[in-house]
């Protein structure tokens, strides 16, 4: 029986590849023209490709995460952060994440970078784990995010994602502000305070 698992084993499919996480250039100038508003590419588990200065800030300290470690997910659930900025919506955040990590999972249970992401989150979340366990797929969607910014004050925006076709399961997700409004001036103040180093879309090169 030992030798005829070891030969099952020898012919066993290789583990299918983590989908590439390069962004095509014609799409960073594409979030360099949306400034002041904060846009940006993510993967299909929430990876932050690229951003603009203000679609990076927007989500407070995870520029002060390495550029491959940033990610919605581990950001809502493990950043010390989010809970502040996000406030009574975070629990409508985390369950939002969880349900498009189960979608991807119910149709490619075997892909590598959900798999680490997850394994990550069960780990180190008991929220995370709690979630996870029920099975929910649902999108938990509205049209305005609410932002309690630590360096602009209070904002609200509407936003939109979009799959972008060409890429291996890649979404523009933008933010949006209705012009003269104190949540445009704020959207705008978060453009403009960005670093220098943040001043170029935050992509994998950084």
């Amino acid at each position: 029986m030992l030798e005829l698992a070891v030969r099952a084993a020898r012919h066993l499919p290789d583990p299918p590849a983590a989908p590439s996480r390069t962004v095509k250039p014609g799409l960073e100038l594409l979030l360099e023209s949306l400034r002041p508003h904060p846009a940006m590419i993510l993967s299909r588990t929430m990876d932050i490709l690229a951003a603009n200065p203000a679609g990076l800030r927007l989500y407070a300290g995870v520029e002060d995460w390495p550029a491959r470690h940033r990610n919605l997910a581990r950001y809502v659930f493990l950043h010390p952060a989010a809970r502040a900025l996000f406030d009574d919506a975070w629990n409508s955040q985390v369950r939002g994440c969880v349900a498009r990590l189960r979608a991807l999972a119910g149709t490619d249970p075997d892909a590598p970078d959900l798999a680490a992401l997850a394994g990550e989150l069960l780990l180190k979340s008991p929220e995370f784990a709690r979630l996870w366990e029920r099975y929910d797929v649902r999108p938990h969607t509205s049209a305005t995010k609410t932002f309690h910014h630590p360096d602009v004050g209070d904002l609200t925006l509407g936003y939109q994602s979009m799959l972008l076709e060409g890429t291996p399961g890649q979404r523009l997700s933008a933010y949006h502000a209705q012009p003269g409004s104190p949540d445009h001036d704020a959207m705008v103040l978060l453009d403009l305070t960005a670093p220098t180093r943040a001043r170029h879309p935050a992509s994998e090169r950084l």
